[in-house]
């Protein structure tokens, strides 16, 4: 596929979902999002004629096929980022992650309904758990949360129902993603918020080595994984580098403040800290051409500009 010209997106108002929207439109596509209109976060869709909006839950995709009318006719490709349970104790609530498999299946569904050609799901690093070297599609996968677990099982059905439903299969297992309108729970949010209230943010040492990918890069990715991806292909999005944790830390302080405090080494490491992280992208480069383009200083200036106008 050359370009996409409708695609339809679950989980358009997180952060990757809302840029991924913004690349579609950017190139020209026609975009149905499926959003939950009570959700605080839909302020991170911008108005756009080529833009819909359809009141959807991800929990209810199996009823909502009897409402068609709401969706296109047909339509090229489906994104589904759409996940409940991605952060603190719901990570390992093990209903809750099952029940996002389910979901997932349905996606599928509802992706054949529309006569799309591909199907791309939102993966995680979640589903290897800890490694000590270069994650690649062929890395072996032990997930060690529920979290993982449900991501890992997701992509396995998805893939296998995509088969059976003549449908291109594409899993992109997305490591740590930046940038504007993501939540401020995260590392770098947190820190950018912190230090623009004139707090003093507290950290590890930092020493580990960590893959952070800006989220227009990482919107790009998955645009390009639907229009150019192998079926059945595995695509791990990163930005294929790794620096010292600490040297993203004083990037995000300089950025906000040069002159601000900052508390490296004041932190224990927690249990079972993951000291090692970075993405093998040459499999999803040579098969659609995506390179990272934004450096993290630039990523971090953009998006620090971004908390500045909230």
């Amino acid at each position: 596929m050359e370009k996409i010209t409708r695609a339809v997106l679950t989980g358009a108002t997180g952060m990757i979902g809302a840029t991924l929207v913004q690349v579609l439109l950017k190139e020209g596509a026609e975009v149905w999002a499926l959003v939950r209109r009570s959700s605080a976060r839909i302020r991170n869709l911008s108005k756009n004629e080529k833009l819909h909006l359809v009141d959807a839950e991800l929990s209810h995709l199996d009823d909502f096929m009897q409402q068609m009318e709401k969706l296109p006719s047909k339509a090229d490709a489906f994104f589904h980022l759409g996940w409940e349970g991605t952060y603190g104790s719901s990570r390992q609530d093990l209903y809750l992650q099952n029940r996002n498999v389910k979901n997932t299946l349905d996606a599928v569904h509802l992706a054949h309904k529309l006569g799309c050609e591909v199907f791309v799901g939102a993966g995680s690093q979640a589903e290897y758990g800890k490694c000590r070297d270069r994650i690649s599609p062929n890395t072996p996968t032990f997930p060690e949360t529920g979290y993982g677990i449900g991501k890992l099982c997701a992509g396995q059905m998805s893939r296998n129902l995509c088969k059976q439903l003549g449908i291109r299969h594409i899993w992109a297992r997305i490591l740590s993603v930046y940038g504007p309108m993501d939540q401020e729970y995260t590392m770098v949010m947190s820190g950018i918020y912190k230090l623009l209230r004139g707090e003093r943010p507290v950290y590890t040492k930092g020493e580990q080595k960590w893959d952070y990918l800006y989220s227009e890069d990482a919107a790009r990715a998955l645009y390009l994984a639907g229009c150019k991806g192998r079926d059945q292909a595995i695509y791990c999005v990163g930005s294929g580098m790794v620096r010292p944790l600490r040297e993203y830390i004083l990037a995000i302080r300089d950025a906000v403040d040069p002159k601000a405090s900052i508390g490296l080494g004041e932190v224990p490491y927690p249990e079972g800290q993951v000291m090692y992280l970075q993405a093998d992208i040459e499999t999803l480069t040579k098969d659609t051409g995506f390179v990272p383009e934004v450096s993290f200083e630039e990523g971090i200036q953009r998006t620090v500009q971004w908390c500045r106008k909230r």
